[in-house]
């Protein structure tokens, strides 16, 4: 018996080791959609996103997904509209330069490369729980992450209630990444 045991112990080990993968974003688009006045969509994005992604979908208790987009890199095409939103009623960008996205749970969807993460958003002091509806394409060293959530802007603290201005902005996130 002991010698049975001493032979199927590094295999008992190997089917409970499952790596975990390292993946170093190569580039990263960071943009927003809000509903404005008389039914026209504002459009932006930010830049300066940095990241740090271990993801392996055969070990999601592992994961963890961690990144950060610079405030003040705010871009939406029109230079009094972006100073506004840097300025302290909404992003207040030189108190708060970062807004974060850190990953609590992944969990994974009923349908092929979909996942779904609960993460941490901190935008502001304000941190909120959120839940992110992502996808995870890997095409040899490469792989894709790539989701939409909604929030409500109003609950981190960025501008007023305001009839020009829906209160509900809708996220999207697209990371390209390397493995490492």
């Amino acid at each position: 018996m002991k010698n049975l045991i001493i032979t199927l112990l590094p295999l008992l080990v190997s089917l409970h080791t499952v790596e975990t993968d390292t993946w170093k974003p190569t580039s990263a688009t960071i943009s927003f959609t809000i509903k404005h006045a008389l039914g026209a969509t504002a459009e932006g994005s930010f830049k300066g996103f940095e990241g740090n992604l271990i993801f392996n979908p055969d070990n999601l208790a592992d994961a963890s997904l961690k990144g950060t987009v610079v405030a003040k890199t705010i871009y939406t095409g029109i230079s009094l509209r972006d100073n506004t939103l840097r300025g302290d009623e909404y992003f207040a960008v030189d108190k708060y330069p970062k807004i974060s996205l850190v990953s609590t749970k992944i969990e994974k969807s009923a349908v092929g490369n979909q996942y779904t993460g609960y993460f941490n958003l901190t935008i502001k002091d304000i941190t909120k729980n959120i839940k992110l509806p992502f996808t995870f394409t890997k095409n040899g060293t490469q792989a894709t992450f790539k989701g939409s959530f909604m929030i409500n802007r109003i609950d981190y603290g960025i501008g007023k209630k305001s009839a020009l201005l829906n209160d509900t902005a809708t996220i999207s996130i697209v990371i390209q990444t390397q493995h490492i």
